[in-house]
């Protein structure tokens, strides 16, 4: 059986069309979208968090700022405060002070949220809850 060239050539065009499609429907997934942005951008501002210690020896009551602006959050006070905020308001959060060390997950809607956290503070393997407000 003999194939055209013509049939070649349509082969290999719908075959890098095909390519083409996947790749830029994967770059389309992986690129935030500006509504996604929009949405993380609802929650910018300075949040007042405390932080309540429900297992462990740790202190409780701390109350700490962070500042959140498009999507990111950061430190407004002192230490290391890595971590996002997505479009629908889950939150993910790395904080470290000096040898202290917590991670804390939960959601913010409004003006407001709440999660939990867990790490060890001053040598001690802590955990507890965070209820935060927007300044």
């Amino acid at each position: 059986m003999a194939i055209s060239a013509g049939t070649d050539v349509a082969s290999s065009l719908s075959f890098r069309l095909r390519g083409l499609l996947v790749a830029a429907a994967l770059a389309a997934a992986a690129w935030p979208g500006t509504a996604d942005a929009r949405m993380a951008g609802a929650f910018d501002g300075v949040w007042n968090v405390v932080f309540a210690t429900t297992r462990g020896n740790c202190s409780s009551g701390y109350s700490v700022p962070f500042t959140v602006s498009g999507g990111r959050v950061s430190s407004a006070g002192g230490g290391k405060v890595r971590g996002s905020v997505a479009g629908n308001g889950r939150v993910a959060v790395s904080v470290s002070v000096g040898a202290s060390r917590a991670n804390g997950g939960g959601r913010l809607a409004g003006n407001s949220g709440a999660g939990s956290w867990n790490g060890i503070i001053s040598g001690d393997r802590c955990s507890g809850t965070w209820h935060a407000s927007r300044s």
